[in-house]
This record gives C-alpha cells, sequence and structure tokens, in this order.
C-alpha cells in the first residue's frame, strides 16, 4: 500500500492542503495516519475518498451532506453527474485511484472503454493528458513512485502512438518540426503528445525520439532543414549541464528556432540564447501549436 504526503493529496485531488486540513477537523470521513513526529500521511483508501468527495463538491454537493453518505451513496451520485467536464473528471479519478491501486487491469479497461466510446483523440485531449498533468508525470513533480509511473506510461504510450497512427488532419500547415530527447532522457509521453498535437493540426514532423546524441540532431537539421526544432525535458540525468546544453543548440543551428517545453524551464534564471523559446507549461505548449 502507497502511503502520501498532505502535498501529495493537494496535487492528486486539487484540492488545498488547508482544505483538507479542516475536512479533517470537521467531519468524518477522513482520519489520516499521522508518524512519530506528528505528520500526516494517507494510505489508498484515503486518497479515494478526497478524490470522490472533491468531484461531488465541486459539482454542487455540501461537505456536510457527503459527511453522511455511504460510500454507495457516494459513488451512486458520482455516477449521475451529467456534466461532459464531470464524466471526464470522474474518469481521471478513477484512474487514478487504479493507479494507486496497482490495477493496471481496471486502468486500461477504463481508458479503452472512453476510447471505445469517444475515440482515441477525444481520450487524448480530455483524458490521458489531464491526467498525466495531474499525478506530475509531464513536468516530474514526483506526486508517484517510480513502479507506478512505469505501469502507467507504457499503457498510455502504446494509446498515443495509436492516436498518432490513426490522425487525420482535415488542415494543413507548410511546416515541419523536429522532435527529439537529448541523451540521457527517457521519458517520452511529453513529446508524443506534442507530435500528436503537430500531426493534428496539420504539420509535418521528423520524430527522432528519446537519448538522440545532439551530433545526430544536428545532422539531420542540416540534411532535412525543419522549421523549428522540439524538445521536452521531464526527467534529465543528474550530470545533466542545461546552460551547455543550450548554448550548443544555439552554436550548431542558430538558424533553426528551438522550442523547449518541461518542468527544468521553470526554473532557469540564466539568459537564454537568442533563437531559442520556453513553454513553461502544457497550456503554452497547446497555445504555441495552435498559432502556427
Amino acid at each position: 500500500m502507497h502511503l502520501f504526503t498532505i502535498r501529495d493529496i493537494e496535487n492528486l485531488s486539487g484540492i488545498k492542503a488547508h482544505t483538507i486540513r479542516i475536512w479533517e477537523q470537521r467531519y468524518s470521513f477522513l482520519k489520516p495516519h499521522r508518524t512519530d513526529t506528528n505528520i500526516r500521511h494517507y494510505n489508498n483508501e484515503e486518497l479515494k475518498k478526497i478524490l470522490n468527495v472533491a468531484l461531488l463538491n465541486k459539482y454542487g454537493y455540501k461537505i456536510s451532506h457527503i459527511d453522511r453518505m455511504s460510500n454507495d451513496e457516494i459513488m451512486e451520485k458520482i455516477l449521475s453527474l451529467s456534466q461532459a467536464q464531470a464524466q471526464q473528471e470522474r474518469i481521471i479519478s478513477e484512474l487514478i485511484q487504479h493507479m494507486a491501486d496497482l490495477n493496471m487491469d481496471r486502468f486500461e479497461a477504463t481508458l479503452d472503454n472512453y476510447i471505445l466510446a469517444r475515440g482515441v483523440e477525444k481520450a487524448i485531449i480530455y483524458i490521458i493528458f489531464p491526467f498525466l498533468e495531474r499525478i506530475g508525470i509531464l513536468w516530474q513533480t514526483n506526486h508517484i513512485n517510480p513502479a507506478q509511473e512505469h505501469l502507467v506510461t507504457n499503457i498510455i504510450r502504446q494509446k498515443l502512438i495509436a492516436g498518432i497512427e490513426s490522425t487525420i488532419s482535415h488542415i494543413t500547415i507548410n511546416k515541419t518540426a523536429l522532435l527529439f530527447l537529448p541523451e540521457g532522457e527517457r521519458h517520452e509521453l511529453g513529446l508524443l503528445y506534442v507530435n500528436y498535437l503537430f500531426k493534428s493540426r496539420g504539420a509535418k514532423v521528423l520524430y527522432i525520439g528519446a537519448d538522440a546524441p545532439l551530433k545526430d540532431i544536428f545532422y539531420v537539421v542540416k540534411l532535412k532543414k525543419p522549421d523549428f526544432v522540439y524538445t521536452h525535458l521531464t526527467s534529465v540525468a543528474s550530470d545533466f549541464n542545461f546552460e551547455k546544453f543550450l548554448n550548443n543548440l544555439h552554436s550548431h543551428i542558430p538558424e533553426v528556432p528551438v522550442i523547449i517545453s518541461g518542468e527544468i524551464t521553470q526554473s532557469y534564471r540564466r539568459k537564454i540564447p537568442s533563437g531559442i523559446s520556453f513553454r513553461k507549461s502544457l497550456s503554452e505548449v497547446m497555445e504555441y501549436v495552435a498559432i502556427l
């Protein structure tokens, strides 16, 4: 059984830690365990409870009312939520719960049922990437443990590739993007999503993929002359020198715009070389692609 800190619960549920503490004081549905040093920690069942309570509360149910419900009543009310966004959030909460239990059969079945009903493209937009952003995989905020990450990402990678292969754009833009991850970076989901976004906009994609030496990138850029180069950095190696990486890109391909996204861009404070720009959140990535 995985144990979560109150900060983990805040990130996974979207409920502020201050609010969670108030709920603990006023209502009976949440009783966290405490360490010898009085630090709260929560188990899988408590995570599920908070996710369900947060969802009902967001869509009109008072906490005092939810507190009096049985687990069966809570689930009945959740399943009765009719708003499209509420249904999407319910599915994302279910995925988080299955992930916490390491129940990958139910995790994949939940995804497959949505894909069957709505199609893989809507699953990518409304379920998969909101889920990944919530649990922190895209920006590597360590909300989950490595075992959960590997199991989840392998399933989602398959769905993303299927979505990319089936994407047919109704528009075409005369742009070519080269997508890659540098040596030591193997977390590919963010880059796969960018690949999907570009293809859905009608752009041509040269997908190099993970763990690519820069000399190979420079060779392809020289040969194929893409309109821009894109990389998404999720969890680089401990000896990765970001400043050196930026300067190498600038000095070897100064004529090609380079776009970089990922958590590392949020904390970089030095001057960014000309021709290189950052996208510091998933929404900024989507905005960039939308205006191509």
